[in-house]
């Protein structure tokens, strides 16, 4: 689901040698900055276990980049899997008194449970050093908790993009769309004129629902607002989120738009909306992450040539850029962990793992030239082209209670103004109160 990464497509962008034909099309760039590796450590006789949520190929691929800096230092790194649950395998070994030496958090929530419990280490001058050199200041702040940084994004997943099938936009003669009013006026009008749905969408479980939400608020109100609402430092009342709705409105309310309408989408969970545009050619484009390649290319699309991407359509002054991701923590005090940390912070251990697939990198000076297809090295373009203004997945930013509980908070009210997208003003309300009531807790 939510938890997906970039790294389930691996094996699959490789098929992906050209995105064709799609608007925003960049041409990759060298690397964004200078950026100094780190100092050769002698490290024979450490051993280090770091712990993350990976398996099968994302494992493996992970594992290439340990390879690489015992190579580098002489270190042994020993991998563990968490599984899904990462506090379910964490919270009995930090109880325990046997934590590994570094785990990879799924959620920026866990950096500041975990330091609340006295459970994190600082990290040191070095690994600090490489933060700022190759991650933005807002980068920093989400590793960090009550003032001290504990904690690097490592990993990225891409969430600002709309799939779409090739052949049904050329039999309608539609073209991507750059700008909101151009794929409401437009694309989706053109596409629903010639008898095919625009958008299927997967409203039986809220997440995208927010994450629709999140592309167009952090494009209409801008960073800043951004972060004053993923902290509930403004209202959900606010005259910024009344703007950002009313834009979704106008695909909530247009049965045309959608495929089965709005009782269809609330009866769709993800990936069945992928499939409906790839499998049963049902709808034209979907809105969702990177992930998509998994059930496009299971239904038998193929990435870049019939199931492209766009990036998400500019609905405001702002290129919106969502991303989610993975942060590394050290659990343990010792020399080993803090010079992991500090490779894998680096624009060299960014670099190794950039050649590989299913991977994306927040790291500003790892080049989009590293990546291994057109599609990736576009989606990794993208991040360092957005610089500042890329922001982090509100929903999971928020206490889970409001933005991360099937049938509760944001996910069932975007699920309500699905239903019904007259009712502004009273899914505000219901979002300001939800919103309350969990930042209170």
């Amino acid at each position: 689901m939510r938890a997906k990464t970039t790294a389930v497509v691996a094996g699959l962008m490789l098929a992906a040698t050209a995105c064709g034909g799609q608007s925003g099309e960049t041409t990759p760039s060298t690397s964004a900055g200078a950026s100094s590796a780190p100092a050769a450590k002698s490290l024979a006789g450490t051993t280090i276990e770091i712990a993350a949520k990976w398996t099968g190929d994302e494992q493996k691929n992970f594992e290439q980049v340990l390879k690489a800096f015992e190579e580098k230092t002489g270190a042994k790194v020993n991998y563990a899997s968490t599984g899904e649950d990462t506090g379910a395998y964490l919270g009995p070994r930090i109880q325990g008194g046997n934590p590994p030496d570094i785990a990879i958090l799924p959620q920026p929530g866990l950096v500041q449970q975990y330091a609340d419990q006295k459970a994190l280490k600082p990290l040191s001058t070095e690994v600090q050093a490489q933060i700022d050199q190759n991650y933005s200041p807002y980068w920093k702040s989400l590793g960090s908790a009550n003032g001290q940084v504990y904690g690097v994004l490592v990993k990225a997943a891409h969430k600002s993009l709309i799939w779409y099938r090739a052949p049904a936009f050329e039999d309608a003669g539609a073209q991507p769309a750059t700008t909101w009013d151009d794929l409401i006026g437009k694309t989706a009008q053109t596409l629903a004129d010639s008898g095919t749905a625009p958008f299927a969408l997967c409203a039986a479980s809220g997440w995208t629902l927010t994450d629709l939400f999140e592309n167009v608020y952090l494009s209409t109100a801008g960073p800043d607002n951004y972060d004053k609402l993923s902290k509930h430092e403004i209202p959900w009342t606010d005259a910024s989120v009344t703007t950002a709705l009313e834009k979704i409105a106008q695909i909530f309310g247009k049965k045309e738009f959608m495929y089965g309408g709005s009782s269809g989408a609330l009866q769709t969970d993800f990936p069945t909306c992928a499939t409906q545009v790839y499998g049963q050619k049902k709808a034209a484009m979907v809105i969702e992450a990177d992930f998509v390649a998994v059930s496009a290319v299971q239904s038998g699309a193929k990435v870049g040539e019939d199931a492209k991407i766009m990036p998400f359509p500019k609905a405001g002054d702002t290129d919106p850029v969502i991303l989610g991701g993975d942060t590394a923590v050290a659990l343990k005090e010792s020399k080993g962990a803090m010079a992991l940390l500090e490779y894998l912070a680096s624009a060299e251990g960014g670099s190794v793992w950039a050649k590989l697939p299913g991977y994306l990198s927040p790291n500003r000076n790892v080049s989009p030239d590293n990546y291994p297809d057109d599609l990736t090295k576009q989606l990794g373009q993208t991040i360092i082209s957005a610089g500042d203004a890329v922001r982090y997945d509100m929903s999971d930013l928020a206490p889970s209670a409001f933005g991360g509980t099937d049938g509760k908070g944001e996910w069932k009210a975007l699920q309500d103004f699905l239903r019904d997208p007259k009712d502004i003003k009273g899914i505000q309300e219901k979002l300001e109160s939800d919103a309350a009531k969990a930042w209170k807790k």
